[in-house]
């Protein structure tokens, strides 16, 4: 299993596919697991980079020092450990926030930046919503409680139309065996209630286009537009916060055409 470790925390990470590099930073309670539908599109095009951020997945401890210019750092230094100058980088929900700390820290390591429903933006609804589902996952309510709770604000409503797929979520979600243990849910949540967005620099030292979904009850549309003002956007249809899952092809399209168009001289 690949593993970059650190001073403080031993970070591990999926490497799928050829083609030039795509960093793949996946948002709140989100490991390397939540790319899975835009492996297959993607993989035949980038050599997919995927971190599971600290408190995640198979990272370890759970405890380590959390904050999103932490999590940009470790991005950084994974580049690094993997001799990768420049990459081509997406970030969903709180990890597009991370991406855009990566962009301000170290831009030249950006070839190009796809903001995935995602904004610069700090909700304190957005921080009781999380405490509230820490609090239920803390409970003795039923392991599956806390995840009906919080699909409403990842899904689309067409998804609440198809007979079973909400249970065959939760299904999956609790069965998998790398999922973010209650502590760390905890601890990562210290780092959504740190943030404090940047005022974005004009222009951005990359690339940066921003991918809308129409439906998103996190980042609510014409918050998110008000935030990106000035970048490039794309509002996908039929789809919530969730984008890469209800609708990934178009997520995949959007990132392939904005990539080419932007290339990593000397990449394969």
């Amino acid at each position: 299993m690949p593993k970059l470790t650190l001073p403080d925390v031993t970070l591990h990470y999926e490497i799928d596919g050829s083609g030039p590099p795509l960093l793949m930073i996946a948002g709140m309670v989100s490991d390397s697991a939540s790319w899975a539908p835009l492996v297959p599109l993607l993989s035949p095009h980038f050599t997919l980079i995927r971190p599971d951020n600290r408190t995640t997945g198979r990272t370890a401890p759970v405890d380590a020092a959390v904050s999103v210019e932490i999590y940009a750092e470790d991005c950084a230094a994974l580049l690094d450990r993997l001799n990768i100058p420049k990459a081509h980088v997406i970030g969903h929900s709180m990890g597009g926030m991370i991406a855009l700390e990566l962009l301000h820290a170290y831009p030249d390591q950006i070839a190009s930046l796809t903001l995935a429903a995602t904004a610069p933006v700090r909700l304190t609804r957005n921080q009781a919503l999380f405490k509230a589902l820490l609090a239920i996952r803390q409970s003795d309510a039923a392991p599956d409680t806390w995840l009906h709770a919080f699909f409403p604000w990842l899904f689309t409503p067409a998804v609440y139309d198809i007979p079973g797929a909400v249970d065959a979520a939760a299904a999956a979600s609790l069965t998998y065996a790398h999922a973010q243990t209650v502590g760390g849910m905890a601890h990562q949540l210290g780092a959504l209630e740190g943030y404090q967005p940047r005022t974005l620099a004009s222009p951005l030292p990359a690339p940066t286009q921003a991918l809308l979904a129409q439906d998103d009850m996190l980042i609510p549309l014409p918050m998110a537009q008000q935030a990106l003002a000035g970048i490039p956007t794309h509002i996908i249809p039929d789809a919530g916060h969730s984008i890469h899952w209800d609708a990934p092809q178009a997520v995949a399209d959007h990132v392939k055409s904005f990539a080419n168009s932007n290339p990593i001289t000397g990449a394969p």
